[in-house]
């Protein structure tokens, strides 16, 4: 289960540290480069088109069966999923601190960490709590297909012998417990930020 939860998390920072990067690229609302915009809005679709599974099939068959590929292939999908919600929250935001900041001459990196992700960070805190949330499904299933964790050590119990059921048993209990606790985490944690955005 612990190798699990790594998944999912180092999946969830390395896939959202991308969509970050994807989101401010692909958004007019924070002056992007025109040109680059519509190539990076389709390498977001591409990366979403792919299911985590169908990607950590095919990087097994390339690396071998460890975490490793599961752990590409949940970032890979993130990074796509997240760089799209982000860029839909960029297009939200309020134009005139960025235009300020402009007048006085600030670089496009200093308009995005002053102007943009004060606006930005709560809602992108809010995405990315949600995200890891659905990661720690994805790579409890992808253990199924040989990628380490919790989904491997379920395919091994799963049989028709004595003892198995029982084994099998005691791993979806704690499989359901572990979701639900970082649910209902997760949804507490997105309902203070999203709160704490609004007030302010």
């Amino acid at each position: 289960m612990l190798e699990t939860l790594n998944i999912a998390m180092v999946a969830t920072l390395l896939g959202g540290a991308v969509a970050v990067v994807l989101a401010m690229a692909s958004t007019r609302n924070v002056d992007s480069w025109g040109p680059l915009i519509p190539v990076v809005r389709r390498m977001m679709d591409i990366m979403r088109a792919f299911p985590e599974l169908i990607v950590a099939l095919f990087l097994i068959f390339v690396l071998g069966s460890s975490p490793v590929p599961a752990m590409i292939a949940v970032a890979f999908h993130t990074a796509g999923a997240l760089g799209k919600l982000f860029s839909e929250v960029n297009e939200n935001i309020d134009r005139r601190p960025i235009e300020g900041l402009s007048a006085c001459g600030a670089s496009w990196l200093q308009r995005i960490r002053f102007a943009v992700l004060p606006q930005v960070a709560p809602n992108y805190l809010s995405y990315f709590l949600l995200r890891l949330e659905i990661n720690v499904r994805a790579s409890a299933i992808l253990g199924f297909v040989g990628a380490g964790g919790i989904g491997q050590e379920l395919r091994r119990t799963i049989g028709w012998g004595q003892g198995a059921g029982d084994d099998t048993a005691a791993i979806f209990v704690l499989l359901f417990l572990t979701i639900m606790v970082i649910d209902q985490l997760s949804s507490y944690l997105r309902g203070r930020l999203v709160g704490s955005g609004r007030a302010h």
